[in-house]
């Protein structure tokens, strides 16, 4: 098993005949997940790398079975997409999209509520490298042969630190269940303790590694999940040790507002939850050893 797609999952990319929809969905493909086609507005009954093209998400949905969406849409546009999706009855989302303006976000947040919880659309991101179950399918922009398949998983705001902790592990020849990149917005569409309530739930997955950062109250909040419902370990690596307070550091949820979100609380905190902790970046690998180890 994984958590939110498999080889079965049917794939459409939102911005598909664009530049940037064009490359990934052939990285998706060349990868082996099962993309149906694609939609761009206006191009509808076309062809584009082999596949379909749709108007609409809806039309994907009909005639092509459609359950999981990418978005690669203009920060503009992004929000309606994401919105058109879900609208559509696709059940999982991924937006890639940087720069999506926080009050569409909180539009897109209010407009998924309406939904009965058991009908919701799961959106990850903005701002995110995506979703993998190696040897599978991958769902996002990240370079698909540093995962290697076995039952460790991530799930991380910062993307580059994801395959920083898959590349570790493949090489101590361990494996992921699924990465998610939940994104580095401060509104976005899962939460850290979203992804890990659905590894609980994965008989696969073992121990999960969580990528934190500065600011927000994201990682606290899944550290308390993890302790008072959660049977797998969770080690947690927290960058921004070094970050001065108050200032932004690379993603727009990256800044600390209040007590609790700076790297060194955050850490403090996750201990006294019985997290184990990543004490470098060049550790995580190593640290998720020792806990695989002890199980």
């Amino acid at each position: 098993m994984a958590i939110l797609i498999d080889e079965n999952t049917r794939i459409i990319v939102q911005g598909f005949t664009g530049k940037i929809g064009t490359f990934h969905a052939q990285d998706m493909i060349n990868y082996g997940s099962n993309v149906v086609g694609g939609i761009t507005p206006g191009k509808g009954g076309q062809t584009h790398l082999g596949l379909p093209v749709f108007n609409t998400v809806k039309e994907s949905v009909r005639k092509a079975g459609a359950e999981a969406s990418i978005i690669f849409v203009p920060p503009a546009y992004a929000a309606d997409s994401i919105m058109e999706a879900a609208d559509a009855g696709i059940k999982y989302c991924v937006a890639i999209t940087d720069g999506i303006p926080t009050q569409d976000m909180m539009k897109v947040k209010n407009f998924l509520r309406r939904f009965p919880e058991e009908e919701r659309m799961v959106l990850t991101g903005p701002n995110c490298a995506g979703t993998i179950s190696p040897g599978r399918a991958m769902l996002g922009i990240m370079p698909g042969h540093i995962y290697m398949k076995g039952n460790v998983g991530i799930v991380g705001r910062s993307g580059t630190l994801g395959y920083e902790a898959a590349d570790q592990m493949k090489r101590l020849g361990i494996g992921v269940s699924t990465s998610v990149g939940i994104g580095g917005d401060p509104i976005n569409g899962s939460s850290h303790r979203d992804i890990l309530e659905k590894f609980e739930e994965d008989p696969e997955t073992k121990v999960v590694v969580m990528i934190g950062e500065i600011g927000g109250p994201q990682e606290v909040e899944a550290g308390i999940f993890a302790k008072e419902n959660m049977s797998k370990p969770v080690v947690a690596y927290i960058a921004g040790l070094t970050a001065p307070e108050g200032r932004r550091m690379g993603h727009a949820g990256a800044i600390i507002s209040s007590a609790g979100e700076s790297a060194a609380e955050k850490v403090a905190i996750l201990k006294d939850l019985g997290v184990t902790i990543c004490p470098t970046p060049s550790s995580m690998g190593e640290t998720v050893a020792a806990v695989l180890a002890k199980l």
